[in-house]
Order: C-alpha cells, then structure tokens, then sequence
C-alpha cells in the first residue's frame, strides 16, 4: 500500500514558478515509477511528467517541457514538479501517482495509487 500527499500548490502570477511535493509512505516507493497529472476544470485528466523508479528517466509533456522538471529524493520518499514560467493554461488541480509496476510514461490507467491533488492557479 502507497499513500500519496501532495502540497506546494497556490496562487502565482504568470511568470512565477512553484514546486509541488508529493510525500509517499510505504516501503515500495524506491522501487515505484512516480508521475504528475493535471486536471482542470471541464476538462480530462492529462499527463504532465513521470521519473522511473531509479530516477534516470524523466519524461514530459509537450506543453510542459522546458518549464517543468520532475525529480525524486528516495530518502524523503518524495517526488517533486519544479515548475517555471507559468501560465494561465496551467491552472489545474495537480495529482501525483504511483505506479508499483514500475510503469514510467502517460498512461494514467497504469497508475495503481494517487494523491488528493493540489490546486495550481496561475493569474494572468
């Protein structure tokens, strides 16, 4: 079993950067692939960023990357979205997922354990 928690989030303006947090308990973290999802209003769940269990590979959205970097500290069992240059279009409840398989890439479906979210709302 993983629980996920995840904090960081709030108002910024556009431009301004945040880092979220994503604090997992449970002995398989080391060895889970994390991801960040968003969510916005009316809108799909999409992928925004997933790491591997070892950290080596990262991967991205294209409407992200360049701006957001993932990144994983295995002795603080927590996963991190370091997000800069924000935009209005970023606006979003933000999830972090688990998945046990050690599945790294967008499929949300490959996920087995999610946080509650995080609100982003970037003004403009």
């Amino acid at each position: 079993q993983v629980q996920l928690v995840e904090s960081g989030g709030g108002l910024v303006q556009a431009g301004g950067s945040l880092r979220l947090s994503c604090a997992a308990s449970g002995r398989t973290f080391s060895r889970s692939a994390m991801g960040w999802f968003r969510q916005a209003p009316g809108k799909e769940r999409e992928f925004v960023a997933a790491i591997s269990w070892s950290g080596t590979r990262t991967y991205s959205a294209g409407s992200v990357q360049s701006r957001f970097t993932i990144s994983r500290d295995d002795a603080k069992n927590t996963v991190y979205l370091q997000m800069n240059s924000l935009k209005p279009e970023d606006t979003a409840v933000y999830y972090c997922a688990a998945a046990l398989a050690a599945y790294t890439g967008s499929n949300s479906g490959k996920y087995d354990y999610w946080g509650q979210g995080t609100q982003v709302t970037v003004s403009s």
